[in-house]
């Protein structure tokens, strides 16, 4: 786990081992279609936007329910997983699902990005159904693994974490007081090759437990390029 590359970062090292217990996660990114039965169950919220970031009638739009949702904050991506059983994958499990044994930088190899394993460098200017880049998949045939949309993590972000995280089933650095920042990965459709690599580590603001719920900082934020995949115990 952690940068194997040139273009590694500080908070991808150092790169280290990891043992994991057995795990099952999503082999596609959650849908509009799929969110939107825990919405009519009257367990998850509506996405904070309904848009996506160049169609203005994306969530709710048959024509985009095999597309990942977005717009959702952590808070909603855990509700979610919750709902459906599961939950949402450790920063590791994560790694693990796009890395597979060996050294490579991308799920399918170390080939860079192009338009036929991985929506991004803008080249299609918005999501795209999940699924749509089989020569994308990752060993363990997971897909959209690099772009489409960032991932949501259980994890707290925490730039140093890799050099005293445990070595066996790591779940992320302890809630730092102030910290709510929340591991995302995977990169964007709007993302490049340095953004895809399976080692980079993103993050955006999570809940704020301290909030009121009437508040958008109870939730955390969202954003058009963040969706998320559950995982589940073996």
């Amino acid at each position: 786990m952690g940068g194997l590359d040139i273009l590694m970062e500080n908070d991808e090292l150092p790169a280290h081992d990891v043992t994991l217990d057995a795990f099952w996660i999503d082999q596609v990114e959650v849908t509009n279609g799929m969110y939107g039965l825990c919405v009519k169950a009257g367990v998850c919220r509506l996405p904070v936007k309904l848009n996506s970031d160049n169609r203005e009638d994306y969530f709710g739009n048959p024509e985009f329910k095999d597309y990942p949702v977005i717009q959702i904050a952590w808070y909603d991506a855990n509700a979610y997983c919750q709902w459906a059983g599961r939950r949402l994958p450790t920063e590791a499990e994560w790694e693990r699902a796009a890395r597979s044994d060996d050294m490579r930088t991308y799920p399918w190899g170390g080939e860079p990005p192009n338009a036929q394993n991985a929506n991004a460098n803008n080249t299609v200017g918005d999501v795209t159904r999940v699924g749509s880049y089989a020569d994308g998949a990752s060993p363990f045939g997971a897909l959209d693994m690099a772009g489409n949309v960032w991932e949501w993590t259980a994890d707290f972000y925490q730039p140093d974490y890799y050099a005293e995280s445990p070595i066996v089933n790591p779940k992320g650095p302890e809630n730092g007081g102030l910290n709510r920042l929340r591991v995302i990965r995977g990169g964007s459709f709007q993302d490049n090759l340095f953004n895809l690599r399976i080692s980079n580590r993103g993050y955006e603001v999570g809940p704020n437990p301290s909030a009121l719920p009437y508040e958008g900082a109870y939730y955390g934020r969202s954003s058009v390029k963040i969706g998320f995949r559950c995982a589940n115990d073996n």
